[in-house]
């Protein structure tokens, strides 16, 4: 079974380069450690053609998670739910649920209850909201074929608040449980064209194994490499097994080749 991710971002602000998408940032680690490869990160404009366009093509191609976020305020461009429904060839409907939150919100705020906040509501048809608990606007939750679709706030603390609370509970009940072990290996004096066929090496020996080396600058004359190895599998153990011997190989064949370690670890990611 695939488990496969696309992360949607949703925002004329972020085209411009007003804000920076750490929203993509966010999701993606959480969705690694809960068992999801990242497929793709799109970042696209208030535009009911590109959401729609976005939304049918991830349906088409059976991607298991989609994760929208932005659009989903009482202004005239905050357009995501609709075009959502739009995508789905669902009505875009009044949900009953969504609404007595909206206005047990506004009530006991003292705000009075107009149809840009009704908005915040509407949703398509035989979705589920997903309850806010920073803001007003709740996040949306549907299903599509074979794609978990949810919808959320662009407001970082917002959007990490429901999916803390509510998305990553239905994520790790349709999720593959697995365990992730994450090696790092801290190396100086060699530069990245010398490890990467050692890298190529343990890729290839150690099948599912992600080894990725990242250049840190140098210091004085000496690069500075950090190295990080992934493992994934349902048993823990196995996991870590695997890690330690790929790290221990690798730390042994960077000293042969010229290098030297200044550190390693070894860390399990949360599931």
């Amino acid at each position: 079974m695939s488990y496969n991710a696309w992360i949607v971002s949703i925002g004329n602000e972020l085209l411009i380069g007003r804000i920076v998408n750490t929203n993509a940032t966010w999701l993606c680690r959480k969705l690694l450690i809960l068992g999801f490869n990242v497929k793709r990160i799109l970042t696209i404009p208030d535009n009911e053609e590109d959401i729609i366009e976005a939304v049918e093509e991830c349906v088409n191609r059976r991607i298991k998670v989609l994760i929208l976020t932005g659009g989903l305020g009482p202004t005239y461009d905050d357009i995501t739910s609709e075009a959502l429904a739009k995508a789905l060839g669902r009505d875009w409907v009044l949900n009953n649920e969504a609404y007595n939150m909206i206005i047990e919100k506004y009530r006991s705020r003292g705000f009075e209850i107009t149809s840009h906040r009704i908005k915040l509501a509407k949703m398509p048809l035989n979705s589920k909201p997903l309850p806010n608990p920073i803001g007003t606007a709740p996040g949306i939750f549907t299903v599509e074929g074979e794609t978990y679709i949810f919808a959320l706030p662009g407001i970082p603390s917002e959007m990490e608040a429901i999916f803390n609370e509510e998305v990553e509970k239905i994520l790790r009940e349709i999720g593959p449980r697995i365990h992730l072990i994450e090696g790092i290996i801290v190396v100086e004096g060699i530069p990245e064209s010398t490890l990467a066929p050692i890298i190529d090496k343990y890729m290839k020996k150690y099948g599912g194994a992600y080894i990725k080396s990242h250049p840190k600058g140098f210091e004085g004359s000496k690069p500075i490499l950090d190295i990080r190895i992934l493992i994934g599998n349902i048993d823990v153990s196995s996991a870590e097994t695997k890690c330690s011997e790929i790290l221990e190989g690798l730390s042994r064949e960077i000293i042969e080749s010229g290098g030297s370690i200044r550190s390693t670890s070894i860390q399990r990611l949360s599931y």
